[in-house]
């Protein structure tokens, strides 16, 4: 959930800067409690995880991935997601 926001102006490289603040307990909160109830299992499906998508863009600006390329943005946000870094986010605890 974004929390804040600024706009500055660089006086050296002339350039404005946008500065976002998020906070990430509530998906933090919704794993845990998923992870708990169900542990991510419905049937043959896995819910592996929740991921807010400030936090994925951040990855994804890290990679130098844009949205549209599907198939590096899966393996992005896989590699991530099993780095253990963010097992936070983890529902199921599985390897995929």
């Amino acid at each position: 959930m974004k929390i804040g926001e600024k706009f500055k102006f660089d006086e050296t490289t002339k350039q404005y800067i946008h500065q976002k603040v998020h906070d990430f307990t509530h998906a933090e909160k919704y794993a845990k409690a998923a992870s708990q109830t169900t542990g991510g299992i419905a049937g043959e499906s896995r819910l592996i995880g929740t991921i807010p998508r400030a936090l994925v863009n951040e990855w994804l600006k890290e990679a130098g991935v844009t949205w549209d390329d599907a198939e590096a943005r899966q393996q992005v946000v896989k590699r991530k997601i099993l780095s253990g870094d963010f097992d936070k986010f983890r529902v199921w605890k599985g390897t995929y």
